[in-house]
């Protein structure tokens, strides 16, 4: 798939003037979003996704755009799963809900860039050395078995926050600049005394930004096990990434009733880490593998199987999670329980 360089530089400019829109709109006068707010900007997102690669797909044909949805899905549900560890940090920082929005305005702007630096180092290291696929399906596969042992259902966000230790990237900050516990409004810094200190509006900031360095080492393979053009690659992680804040405030206690997502997620990234160990057998040029032959037995998984099956894994997740929290809630308001 050739992409015109005015079609990469229309796009990157839909995405800046999306995050500038937000911040303008909504971000700059501090507030709590309301659920009505929340909802409709979520589905005006979802719908400029969607809207996307429908004309992905007339544009480039239904391979792509299958190839677009199939990550779409997969970084917007990765998104969610990360959710709980902004809750987390949120809670840790004791953040205000009314300057909530802007903490994850500047960590979505932070993921933005990460990512595509992630991605144009990915995008050249698969050109240049085909066996990288191994690395990033053996990552993946490793990344699902943690996964698959996180439990949410016992992990209150208060808890899981006052045990949560401050990142490398704060304790270094915190060792170099001068940091004050007290919140001056949404401002970064602040005088006292005449000697200029850090806000935890800052130091927050810090740690969602520190804490996208490892969302990006999952997100970025995932999406490259599904399709090999940068241009979907980066456009799906932008469009996940986008209406990340207004879901946030959405999902709200929905995160926590969530319980199998977490094992969902690893079924999802386990099957991509196999589906690259298999098209890396396929490219083989390791000496110590089939004698550096191509592995012509390895099975190709065709993208619409892929897109099948992160869809059916999501759809029992959450069937699963709703159905035994509300089994439990109901169990728990029975006399004698």
């Amino acid at each position: 798939m050739s992409v015109p360089l005015w079609v990469w530089g229309a796009t990157a400019a839909l995405v800046v003037g999306m995050v500038l829109f937000d911040f303008f709109s909504h971000v700059r006068t501090p507030h709590e979003p309301t659920f009505k707010e929340s909802v409709r900007w979520s589905v005006f997102y979802i719908a400029l996704a969607i809207i996307f690669g429908i004309g992905l797909a007339l544009v480039w044909g239904g391979g792509h755009g299958t190839e677009y949805f199939a990550g779409y899905i997969t970084e917007k549900s990765l998104s969610v799963d990360n959710l709980f560890v902004f809750l987390i940090i949120m809670t840790k920082f004791k953040v205000p809900r009314m300057y909530q929005q802007k903490v994850l305005l500047v960590g979505v702007v932070i993921a933005l860039v990460l990512r595509t630096v992630f991605i144009l180092a990915g995008a050249a290291a698969i050109e240049r050395y085909s066996w990288v696929f191994y690395i990033f399906g053996a990552f993946l596969i490793y990344t699902a078995l943690k996964l698959a042992f996180e439990k949410h259902e016992d992990e209150d966000p208060e808890a899981a926050a006052a045990a949560r230790k401050d990142g490398l990237a704060v304790r270094m900050m915190k060792k170099v600049v001068p940091t004050t516990d007290v919140y001056h409004g949404d401002r970064l810094t602040t005088v006292i005394d005449g000697k200029r200190f850090m806000t935890p509006m800052l130091v927050v900031m810090v740690a969602i930004g520190s804490t996208d360095v490892l969302f990006a080492l999952d997100s970025i393979p995932a999406i490259y096990g599904l399709t090999k053009e940068p241009f979907i690659v980066f456009t799906t992680n932008a469009f996940a990434l986008l209406g990340l804040r207004q879901l946030y405030f959405l999902l709200g206690g929905l995160l926590e009733r969530l319980i199998y997502l977490a094992q969902g997620l690893s079924v999802i990234l386990a099957f991509i880490g196999v589906k690259l160990v298999l098209e890396a057998l396929h490219t083989n040029e390791l000496s110590f593998i089939n004698g550096g032959e191509h592995v012509a037995w390895a099975p190709e998984i065709p993208i619409w199987l892929s897109l099948s099956v992160i869809l059916g894994t999501l759809a029992v997740a959450t069937v699963a999670s709703l159905a035994k929290t509300r089994k439990d809630a109901r169990l728990a308001a029975q006399p004698g329980e």
